[in-house]
């Protein structure tokens, strides 16, 4: 899904529609077999050569090899990892998932970015937080057009939140992530009308996939009526929730 949202290309098309060795899988960490390839023209690809300033902020999870990196597919600036959540976890003896900023390698997922996985507190979405307000400051302050693309990991299993949205609401764990994500998108938007740049900005928010039923109730979401969830090429696992916000061109509230 999101070599399709960077593409706009069905994964039949370029390539990221299987797990086996027969694709460009960049699923697994620990079975890297492919990724991206150069044949295909990425977003930010496009939008750099109208002069605008990349950054992606989380997961990638398009090739994790040298030649797959963000920074040699349209994006100037990275800050996050190759994937997320798969693998060793807090498994000290196989070194887990790797956390960039641009090219160098700045910590691993488990051990720096401290997620406590029994109590699921965790500072990770803040920190992508304030990556993004930084970002978008730099940017205005400099008056250059920019894209961010900030693809945070919450709330895939297993889920986190900070200690301040801990227990804060009726769905546990997962409840209180999504509180966060809300509340840190809410952020975002608020920086932008602050900068005078919110009627100049397009901001679009999606998911990559459906609900993930095989971690519910506690670390999984709901897909309503639609049948089945991620992983999955039913309407569960294929339609996810789309909002466009744009101030003074696109009315609130219009479908």
């Amino acid at each position: 899904a999101r070599a399709a949202l960077l593409t706009g290309r069905l994964p039949i098309r370029n390539g990221f529609y299987t797990t086996n060795a027969h694709a460009r899988n960049a699923y697994t960490p620990q079975n890297i077999v492919g990724g991206i390839p150069d044949s295909e023209l990425l977003l930010p690809e496009l939008l750099k050569k109208a002069g605008y300033t990349n950054k992606i902020i989380g997961k990638w999870h398009l090739g994790h090899r040298p030649q797959f990196h963000p920074l040699k597919h349209g994006f100037d600036e990275w800050f996050g990892s190759p994937n997320c959540h798969f693998g060793p976890y807090n498994n000290k003896e196989v070194p887990n998932i790797p956390v960039y900023r641009d090219w160098e390698m700045v910590g691993r997922y488990y051990e720096d970015f401290s997620i406590d996985l029994k109590t699921g507190e965790a500072n990770l979405t803040q920190i992508y937080l304030q990556e993004a307000l930084d970002f978008i400051s730099r940017q205005q302050a400099s008056q250059q057009p920019f894209f961010l693309y900030w693809a945070i990991d919450a709330t895939h299993a297993p889920v986190y939140a900070s200690k301040h949205f801990l227990g804060t609401s009726q769905r546990g764990l997962y409840g209180d992530a999504v509180r966060e994500i809300d509340d840190s998108i809410g952020k975002i938007l608020k920086h932008l009308q602050k900068l005078g740049i919110s009627e100049n900005t397009f901001v679009f928010f999606t998911s990559d996939n459906g609900a993930a039923l095989i971690s519910a109730p506690k670390q999984g979401g709901s897909n309503g009526p639609f049948l089945c969830g991620k992983q999955t090429t039913f309407e569960g696992g294929m339609r996810e929730p789309a909002i466009a916000w744009w101030p003074g061109h696109i009315p609130a509230g219009k479908v």
